[in-house]
């Protein structure tokens, strides 16, 4: 169909060389699109290592090099680009930020992550971005030719009434890039994406870096796709590789038809009585 489109996943390994990094995302975009990737998505913390004593060190301002890199990567390939996320930096604060691109190389989307990952499960991992991150304070849409598109980071997939928003929105499309780690990655990686495509009957889309075993950090890996119908319709492993995934919006329509949940809301029964 012709508004069937095909998205790229590009789960890159992340080193601690932003110029190399920043390089390897530029050719792995050239890539998808000459595999016919209408949009790209990048993983989270795609320019550097992720961990709280990298932000600082790594950040920059928006624009500035990481992002001038990917608007010319965007029109070079004639491509929407979902830049993953980078630290930015803004008026002395820190963000986990996501710039949007469409194949004009233009912006027309930034997102800063609005839900820190802040978590303490004891004697397996404590992590708290919020020692260095400041929260965004809005969401992200992003209209393209082929259907609206949310965008959130990672954790943000956790908090299902962010996903309620977009699809109130319009939305057809969730776009997460994400770092899962080797605890939560295996019990809720998937799991989260399949609730947020099944309570909203959309698409959920997910990008990590690859697995690096020496880093401080361990990402998860498992780049997938999840149709609204809740099923797996693309997923890497934990390798550095691009994962493809067809996305109909048509297919979106079909599935609230079918099962119409947005049409039976009953404000009346959720009230708290008593």
């Amino acid at each position: 169909m012709a508004n069937v489109f095909r998205i790229a996943l590009v789960q890159m390994a992340v080193s601690a060389n932003k110029v190399e990094n920043i390089t390897k995302a530029v050719k792995l975009v050239k890539e998808a699109a000459a595999s016919g990737a209408k949009l790209v998505a990048l993983p989270e913390c795609f320019n550097c290592p992720y961990g709280t004593s990298y932000f600082a060190d790594y950040s920059e301002k928006v624009p500035g090099a990481s992002t001038d890199a990917l608007a010319k990567a965007a029109s070079e390939n004639n491509v929407f680009l979902i830049g993953g996320s980078i630290p930015e930096e803004d008026q002395g604060k820190f963000y986990n930020t996501c710039t949007v691109f469409n194949p004009e190389g233009n912006i027309i989307g930034k997102y800063r992550k609005a839900h820190l990952f802040d978590i303490d499960v004891p004697g397996r991992i404590k992590f708290k971005e919020s020692d260095v991150l400041t929260p965004g304070s809005g969401f992200t849409v992003v209209d393209t030719p082929y259907c609206k598109i949310g965008i959130g980071i990672c954790y943000d997939m956790r908090f299902a009434e962010m996903a309620q928003i977009y699809n109130q929105k319009g939305c057809k499309l969730l776009v997460y890039p994400g770092a899962f780690n080797m605890t939560t990655g295996p019990a809720h990686w998937e799991l989260l994406q399949r609730g947020r495509a099944l309570d909203n009957q959309l698409y959920v889309a997910t990008v990590s870096p690859a697995r690096d075993e020496s880093a401080s950090y361990i990402a998860w890996g498992h780049s997938s796709a999840i149709n609204p119908w809740g099923e797996v319709i693309a997923k890497a492993d934990s390798s550095e590789k691009i994962v493809y995934a067809e996305i109909d919006p048509t297919y979106v329509d079909e599935v609230r038809t079918q099962i119409p949940i947005g049409s039976q809301k009953r404000s009346d029964m959720y009230e708290v009585k008593g």
